[in-house]
């Protein structure tokens, strides 16, 4: 099979157009000492589509697929069974070719689609409204950020402790270029989280304060103090939710008065595939939509006084002259956020609910089970459905110790925080509707032995 379909005369053509005489001319602006001599060495020069293929799978066989080990990692991407019927109706034409609405209103169902998951997604955070998605909970969580800057004309952002470190990091990457000043700490290793630390740090120079909901060691909090302390300051509270599913057997942060709630949506229609594409969450109050960034989708009528959708309040550098734009980001993760909507379709209210339930019941019942192992502590007071283990031991070894035994034991949180000290010991478990008791018992054991 070819896959390089120009002939040696299509070549002399481009090559005569652009006076150039061979295809080596092109690369002499290229240091010498910088270009290849040779083959690259230990690579073959060609290989049949099924040797590559055969070689291909034996190197995947080296790799530890999530479903062939007792699993509980977490910390923002999480393990649930997604119906088959979720990617089934994804690869549907119609939809995998309208990955996104760039001429929106010829694609009606997408936008149809795109309301109804607004809708889904402004009922599960609590807030008056939400876009079509971003492209994952850490830019969501960037764009919050810059949204609050934009309301209070303030730069001053405080983020918790307890805020996902990549999240933190992706804000400290674009602050670089905004002006924004980012207030950063590290969680600690606590049954307690920072709230009171951060309302003390609230003052008038403050656009926002950024907490995670449940936490990064999996604690969960009452916000309504928090967004009380904001709004006295008149700065903004911005909830992180990166488990979705928690949502179902929780108070929302829009419901605790939160302005602006975004998230990581993985956990519902979405796979883990090797870290994305996944789906990001944006809700915020009402008043505020004007600034949202993203696609939003609205529903009118036709000058027959049919019901259609289109895309309102288009705010994004594409449309608008980039100063004044709320977002460069043009577009929105369409078919992950399909998947989210078929899913949670599916779900319904109740449905929801109960895979909460389960989630929690199953986390509880694990959490017992492994504070019973000698010189394990558990750290938390309340959680959902993921949890912090104190190890007495720097976590991170133990962790790679029953990897090699295919037990994914969870997150250790000297692999997120290195050189924190106080954190080596962390180990956050998560357990979802995936999670059998045998594997709890099989976790329980390895840990048990790795501590002797």
């Amino acid at each position: 099979m070819r896959y390089l379909p120009l002939t040696d005369h299509d070549r002399r053509d481009m090559l005569a157009v652009i006076g150039a005489g061979s295809i080596d001319d092109l690369f002499v602006d290229v240091p010498e000492a910088a270009r290849l001599s040779g083959p690259i060495a230990n690579l073959p020069a060609h290989a049949s589509e099924l040797a590559v293929e055969r070689h291909m799978t034996k190197l995947a066989r080296q790799s530890l697929s999530a479903g062939e080990a007792p699993f509980f990692l977490g910390c923002g991407a999480y393990r649930h069974h997604v119906p088959a019927s979720v990617d089934h109706l994804i690869q549907r034409g119609e939809f995998l070719t309208a990955y996104t609405p760039y001429q929106p209103e010829i694609a009606q169902g997408t936008l149809q689609m795109l309301f109804e998951f607004q809708t889904q997604v402004a009922r599960l955070l609590g807030t008056d409204v939400a876009n079509a998605s971003m492209y994952d909970g850490s830019t969501a969580c960037w764009e919050a950020i810059g949204m609050a800057r934009r309301i209070t004309k303030r730069a001053k952002a405080i983020l918790s402790g307890g805020l996902h470190p990549h999240y933190v990091s992706v804000a400290k990457t674009m602050a670089k270029y905004t002006g924004d000043s980012l207030e950063t700490s590290i969680p600690a290793l606590a049954a307690e989280t920072d709230v009171d630390a951060l309302i003390a740090s609230i003052d008038d120079d403050t656009s926002c304060v950024v907490v995670q909901y449940p936490d990064i060691l999996g604690r969960i909090t009452d916000l309504q103090p928090l967004a009380d302390a904001c709004h006295a300051k008149k700065a903004l509270l911005i909830a992180v939710v990166t488990e979705p599913v928690a949502l179902g057997a929780i108070k929302s942060p829009g419901e605790m008065d939160a302005d602006i709630v975004v998230g990581e949506g993985q956990s519902i229609g979405v796979g883990l595939q090797f870290g994305g594409p996944y789906v990001g969450l944006f809700g915020c109050k009402d008043k505020y939509v004007r600034q949202m960034p993203g696609r939003l989708c609205g529903e009118t009528v036709d000058a027959d006084g049919r019901r259609g959708f289109v895309l309102t309040l288009s705010t994004r550098e594409q449309h608008i002259r980039r100063e004044k734009a709320t977002s460069n980001i043009c577009t929105n993760s369409g078919l992950c956020a399909l998947a989210f909507s078929i899913h949670m379709t599916l779900l319904g209210e109740a449905g929801l609910r109960a895979l909460a339930a389960t989630n929690h019941a199953g986390a509880v019942a694990a959490a017992d089970r492994l504070a019973k192992v000698p010189g394990v502590t558990l750290v938390n007071d309340t959680f959902f459905n993921e949890f912090t283990l104190d190890l007495g031991h720097e976590a991170r070894p133990i962790v790679r110790a029953l990897a090699e035994q295919h037990i994914l034991a969870g997150v250790s949180l000297g692999r997120l925080y290195p050189g924190e000290a106080a954190l080596q010991n962390g180990l956050v478990v998560a357990v979802t509707e995936t999670t059998t008791p045998e594997d709890v018992e099989a976790l329980a054991n390895a840990l048990e032995g790795a501590l002797a």
